[in-house]
């Protein structure tokens, strides 16, 4: 590949439509997937230093687990939900949710963004900063990241609490949703006080066929907040990122409208003429390939999924990357 532009030139051509000089593309592996291939992952991996750039041998523990991905464990998270993991290497499911009863609202105090995440602590914001700064001096992408939302509601809830609450509307759910944008709010506020090129998010809003909720209660309940935390970023001048798994064709435009500029949407359950529809030509479209697909299709299917998607999605002027995630049900030859 004869590059003539930088990494970090190529990735925002991409996203705001300048013509980049070639297609981002990135493979992730969940660590069930490297426990169950090992070293024969690790030599496929070194053989395609284009799709993983700096990888070095030895560099991952392929039995290695962090909390909440180890079989049989239960997990309490910085802001009290609980974790259950029945898969090493995946991550588990909530079991148990600190608000479950309205009641503990008055006395439930969230964890600081500043210090704390979800699982662990942030590190030291000088040295972060001093990390963003090497990385922009030295002309590499920058990025810093956002907390869940709808995710962090329902976590903390339960999901058919909040599902109740988005019917009922009782006091309790605007108090809420209130002190989880104000903890994600202090998180954004400090990366862009950093400065930083991207900030990403993620937050699952859809199921196989539809929304988590109607697009009427999205509106009322959600964007409002989305709409708060994206437009701080791209005022700030930073592009926002979000992953949300499942179909969300009905609420693109709402997500485009409070700032995403980059969206991270599945294939299956939004299917590439969906995708096409609503997407195409209005945001930057970082298309999450068909995972569920990839276990059980022929290499040559693989192939042929992924140039069907760049035919139907892709342009000369970019707008589009490819992601492929890849479980441990994958063959290694796809």
């Amino acid at each position: 590949m004869n590059k003539t532009i930088s990494e970090r030139e190529n990735y925002l051509r991409t996203v705001e439509f300048r013509n980049p000089q070639w297609m981002l593309c990135r493979v992730g592996l969940m660590q069930a997937t490297w426990h169950r291939y090992r070293e024969d992952l690790e030599a496929l991996i070194l053989r395609h230093p284009l799709i993983f750039p700096g990888f070095r041998s030895g560099s991952v523990n392929f039995d290695s687990f962090g909390p909440a991905y180890r079989e049989g464990e239960y997990y309490t998270d910085n802001w009290g939900s609980v974790w259950f993991n029945m898969r090493s290497g995946m991550e588990g499911q909530i079991v148990k949710n600190p608000l479950e009863n309205y009641s503990a609202l008055a006395t439930y105090q969230p964890p600081d963004s500043l210090i704390y995440s979800e699982r662990g602590g942030r590190g030291d914001w000088e040295q972060i900063q001093k990390h963003v700064e090497a990385a922009r001096k030295a002309g590499h992408l920058t990025t810093g990241g956002g907390d869940r939302f709808f995710e962090r509601l329902h976590f903390v809830r339960g999901y058919e609490n909040l599902m109740m609450d988005f019917a009922d509307d009782p006091l309790e759910l605007g108090q809420l949703i209130q002190m989880v944008l104000d903890n994600n709010m202090k998180l954004v506020d400090k990366w862009l006080e950093i400065g930083v090129d991207v900030m990403g998010f993620g937050d699952d809003l859809g199921t196989q066929t539809a929304t988590m909720m109607s697009p009427q209660h999205f509106r009322k309940y959600l964007k409002p907040g989305y709409a708060r935390t994206f437009g701080a970023c791209r005022a700030a001048g930073a592009h926002v990122r979000l992953h949300t798994d499942g179909h969300v064709l009905e609420i693109v435009d709402d997500l485009i409208e409070c700032g995403v500029t980059i969206l991270n949407p599945q294939v299956r359950c939004n299917t590439l003429e969906g995708i096409r529809r609503t997407c195409k030509g209005k945001v930057c479209i970082d298309l999450d390939l068909d995972r569920q697909g990839f276990p059980f299709w022929t290499s040559k299917e693989v192939k042929a999924h992924i140039y069907e998607a760049v035919e139907t999605l892709g342009s000369p002027e970019g707008g589009l990357m490819l992601y492929a995630e890849c479980e441990p049900d994958v063959p290694l030859e796809n």
